[in-house]
């Protein structure tokens, strides 16, 4: 068992990563009283739902199942927790847990937030992105037609339970996806970090469990670092959105699910890359070697085709980056050095789409 915490005081919590931890009792003390709503989705309920309701014998339990996919991550859908926890009575003391991908995680730490002013939950991620992004840092949300992640809360979770088992039956283009996210913490902030990447990324590709688990673990330190010193995305924090604000576009303009996260993620890492080489800060063969690296997990490096500049420039300047009409951008300085940037001109940014396009 590899285990970490996010510090933040009294709401500080645990990490853990380990196989067949779903199984295990190690993440029922952080369970608030009596009561408990699971909430997963049609996909994943069927495959661990007999995992965790074992462990909760003796207490209430409701489950909500949502449909699986980023389109219906949206006010709408969210009703049904809240219906379903008002319907059975639960009451402050209730704890949910999400169990599922980082749809599922957002929209069930969103209804946590909500839910008599705010009750207790627990995130069991079940792919590879939520393990190493968004189960970690308390951003809880859903969607909204003009903007990705426009309507939530900052609201930290009791505790992370990461089973590395649930990636054995992870589709290969959702283990891709989480690949993105993984690499991206490299870019950003640990260089060390990446040059490991590097060495080990086939057998990453090849999902060899201990180079997983080391690249869980490694992801989650620096994300726990990073929310410990910024949680509420004042400063240092929206390092870790390095790529999100093309992904974002990309994801708002082609219909929440048609690209998968990660998927936009790494195309919007591509173009941030390009970005940093227009404004002189990185050489073009270092993107050309994280470009490659995404390539071979089969990852996007373009953005689609019918994306303009113009287009991107619209939607970007709704992102929740932007500051008094002025667009930040995540860039690099270097690899493993990235910092926000009001720098880049619409000029610099359609090169920079071009480059994308060959």
């Amino acid at each position: 068992m590899r285990s970490l915490s996010v510090d933040l005081g009294d709401r500080s919590y645990p990490i853990t990563i380990a196989p067949e931890l779903i199984q295990s009792d190690s993440w029922v003390e952080h369970i608030a009283g009596r009561q408990v709503c699971v909430v997963t989705n049609v996909t994943v309920g069927p495959m661990y739902l007999d995992a965790v309701l074992p462990r909760l014998e003796g207490r209430q339990v409701s489950v909500v199942s949502l449909p699986d996919g980023e389109q219906h991550k949206t006010l709408e859908q969210l009703g049904d927790v809240f219906d379903r926890l008002l319907g059975d009575g639960h009451n402050r003391t209730t704890t949910l847990i999400a169990l599922g991908g980082g749809v599922v995680g957002d929209m069930t730490g969103f209804a946590a937030a909500c839910y008599q002013r705010g009750v207790a939950f627990i995130q069991i991620p079940t792919t590879l992105l939520a393990m190493v992004d968004s189960s970690v840092g308390g951003k809880t949300g859903v969607n909204h037609p003009l903007g990705k992640n426009m309507i939530g809360a900052f609201y930290q979770p009791r505790c992370v339970v990461i089973d590395t088992n649930t990636l054995a039956s992870l589709p290969q283009r959702e283990f891709a996806a989480g690949l993105a996210e993984v690499i991206k913490y490299g870019l950003i902030v640990d260089k060390p970090f990446y040059e490991w990447l590097k060495l080990n990324w086939q057998a990453l590709l090849e999902r060899d469990q201990d180079v997983l688990a080391e690249a869980i673990l490694r992801s989650c330190e620096n994300k726990a670092r990073v929310v410990a010193e910024d949680e509420r995305e004042a400063g240092r924090r929206a390092l870790l959105n390095f790529g999100h604000t093309f992904g974002h576009a990309i994801e708002t303009a082609t219909g929440y699910g048609s690209w998968l996260h990660g998927e936009a993620v790494a195309a919007g890492m591509v173009i941030a890359g390009r970005l940093s080489v227009e404004l002189g800060w990185i050489q073009t063969q270092e993107v050309d070697e994280f470009a490659n690296l995404l390539a071979q997990a089969g990852l996007p490096l373009q953005p689609p085709a019918e994306m303009d500049c113009q287009q991107f420039m619209s939607l970007m300047a709704r992102d929740k980056k932007v500051v008094d009409g002025s667009l930040r951008l995540v860039l690099l300085k270097a690899i493993g050095e990235a910092v926000v940037s009001s720098e880049a001109s619409s000029g610099a940014i359609e090169r920079a789409l071009a480059g994308c396009r060959g």
